[in-house]
């Protein structure tokens, strides 16, 4: 396969990384150096994210070079979207309540100054612009920023996992909710995370110090509990001639493209979700469509009035799982309003991965071996 400029990219940043940073990861992988430097961090997420890379490619080519006791803190890494994923497949109702609270919430003028970066916490400032400009923050930082803004100023988590859906270039549903849910207490009942400013200025080079931040208060606490539902997502085979993706999954080896007669990349626009982008991340996931699109020409990215034409005009279709989130969302949509009949693919990987999401990342860490020796990874 050809590979267009965003592949391309993407596949020379993962080389360069792992034949030149990689080996530093595990020791240097906590400090946010700034935008101008992040040398001891991959920076894959926006498109691992969007699966323009594979993870389980990626995780294939790193033990081709590196024994994994040698590189395991950034293959556990990596497995962490996929952990969170599945721990999400199995809790629907998280993303539905999350929704639901949106609707509910007041923006006051604490968020307004917030994501203004007008707050009295010149790093949580910094940050705010830094998001908005790169569409990206640094691991760490986005468990400080976290932090901060539930604890120190305040505000509903849920108002912040949607601050960063519209602004991150990796924002996933199922890490970005999970995460935000893990800092404020709620995910692992009772235990949150409190940002330091000796850990802030320790981690950031001592760029910030003497930060004024709430550090005894008390985790979050919400009622819901959510029991693990009964789902099926082991089918794995062709049944239609044309197939439908969204931005959540765009990895597609030659064989896909043979098999079917038309591959139809929906556009997920902001007319269409219920969570807002920013426009800078609408750009980006258009150009990784045409990206996709550029591979064949019996590719075809389909605009809002293209669905209606297409979905008047043909009811079956295959369609590669897009995950618990918006596209999901959409994609439940338009089969209810055009009567589709749809065969969702789930990818095999994922389904062997997602039944040690039923617990804790510590049942899922201790099952990656079994994972490798599976896929051969």
């Amino acid at each position: 396969m050809n590979f267009k400029p965003e592949h391309e990219f993407a596949i020379i940043k993962l080389n360069d990384f792992i034949e030149n940073h990689l080996h530093d990861y595990s020791s240097k992988r906590n400090y946010d150096f700034g935008p101008d430097d992040r040398s001891n961090i991959s920076g894959l997420s926006p498109f691992i994210s969007h699966r323009v890379l594979f993870e389980y490619d990626i995780v294939k080519k790193i033990l081709s070079k590196f024994p994994y006791l040698k590189v395991e803190k950034f293959v556990q890494e990596i497995f962490w979207r996929t952990y969170w994923k599945g721990w999400l497949e199995l809790r629907p109702d998280v993303w539905n309540d999350f929704k639901m609270s949106l609707t509910t919430l007041t923006k006051d003028d604490n968020y307004f100054k917030a994501i203004n970066g007008q707050t009295n916490i010149d790093c949580f400032n910094d940050w705010v612009n830094e998001l908005k400009k790169y569409n990206y923050l640094h691991n760490h930082t986005r468990m400080w920023f976290a932090s901060i803004w539930i604890f120190t100023l305040n505000l509903p988590w849920q108002l912040g996992s949607e601050f960063f859906l519209k602004h991150l270039y990796d924002a996933d549903t199922a890490s970005n909710t999970l995460s935000w849910k893990w800092v404020a207490g709620l995910q692992t009942k009772g235990k949150h995370y409190l940002a330091r400013s000796d850990n802030i200025e320790k981690f950031t080079n001592k760029k910030y110090n003497n930060i004024k931040l709430n550090t005894s208060a008390p985790p979050i606490t919400e009622g819901n509990e959510y029991l693990i539902a009964d789902r099926n997502f082991k089918n794995f085979n062709q049944v239609n001639n044309s197939l439908i993706i969204f931005d959540t999954d765009l990895f597609i080896k030659e064989k896909i493209i043979d098999n079917y007669e038309a591959i139809y990349l929906i556009e997920n626009s902001n007319a269409t979700r219920n969570i807002m982008l920013s426009d800078n991340v609408v750009l980006f996931k258009s150009n990784l469509l045409k990206n996709i699109k550029s591979y064949n020409d019996k590719i075809f990215i389909l605009s809002n009035e293209d669905i209606k034409i297409l979905f008047n005009k043909n009811k079956k279709f295959d369609v590669i799982y897009p995950f618990i989130g918006q596209n999901l969302d959409l994609l439940n949509s338009l089969k209810n309003e055009h009567d589709l009949k749809l065969n969702v693919l789930f990818r095999e990987e994922d389904v062997f991965c997602w039944q040690f999401s039923n617990k804790g990342f510590f049942n899922f860490k201790k099952n990656i071996p079994k994972i490798i020796s599976m896929f051969s990874l």
